[in-house]
């Protein structure tokens, strides 16, 4: 059985854990607070980032972007006509794109802002950073992901999906950035229809349902976060 080190509100690991839920894997997870930076972690992932992917036989794989693209190569194939990352070049080009978009222009521009000082920042001591939130940057997240809702509308509005007709790594990536934002109450989804339509669908999948079912102690997450008809 595969194992999982992931940390349940880091972005880039939910982006996996759908992307395993959708080919039917049930590997065995491992909660890592990547701000402790255990040594038995880091001997596994030098950069101490979550998630990792360690294979039956040892063989490690780091980082969201390339676990998935390692997904793929092992087990996309399988999954017929619902391959993720399909096999045409210029699918497989857009949906890299708009996998980048999320996993680093989204993330750099809103999600690490968000769950560093509203949710890391939590459990992280004063000595080494932890303490309230600033304000000044969560004022900054929440004004930047007016502009990626609307570019979520946007694709949307065009396509079926974010990078075509099909499911894609790209919606997985976007809804599982978007969806820490969501438990926090920083997504203005009324400002949006059409982005918000496109996240009903895709939360309301099955593979999405234990990201609905994750919690921060003391923290509870926003009334509609799993509501499937919100």
């Amino acid at each position: 059985m595969a194992l999982i080190h992931h940390y349940p509100f880091c972005p880039h690991s939910r982006f996996i854990r759908i992307i395993l839920g959708e080919m039917g894997m049930e590997p065995q997870f491992v909660e890592e607070r990547p701000w402790e930076r255990r040594m038995e972690f880091l001997a596994i992932n030098p950069a101490g980032t979550t998630p990792v992917l360690i294979e039956d036989g040892g063989f490690v794989v780091s980082g969201a972007g390339v676990i998935a693209e390692y997904l793929d190569e092992t087990r996309g194939l399988g999954m017929g006509d619902r391959r993720l990352l399909p096999e045409s070049p210029a699918e497989r080009a857009e949906i890299r794109r708009l996998m980048d978009w999320f996993l680093n222009k989204f993330h750099e521009e809103v999600s690490s802002y968000l769950v560093h000082e509203k949710i890391y920042k939590r459990f992280i001591p004063m000595s080494m950073g932890g303490g309230a939130p600033d304000m000044a940057m969560i004022r900054a997240a929440r004004a930047n992901i007016r502009y990626h809702l609307q570019y979520i509308g946007y694709l949307t509005s065009k396509r079926n999906w974010l990078a075509g007709d099909k499911l894609s790594y790209a919606d997985m990536a976007a809804a599982a950035h978007l969806s820490t934002a969501d438990y926090l109450g920083d997504v203005p989804w009324d400002e949006q229809p059409t982005a918000k339509e496109w996240y009903a669908r895709i939360k309301s999948r099955r593979a999405f349902r234990s990201i609905l079912n994750d919690r921060i102690p003391g923290m509870a997450p926003v009334s509609h976060y799993t509501n499937l008809d919100f």
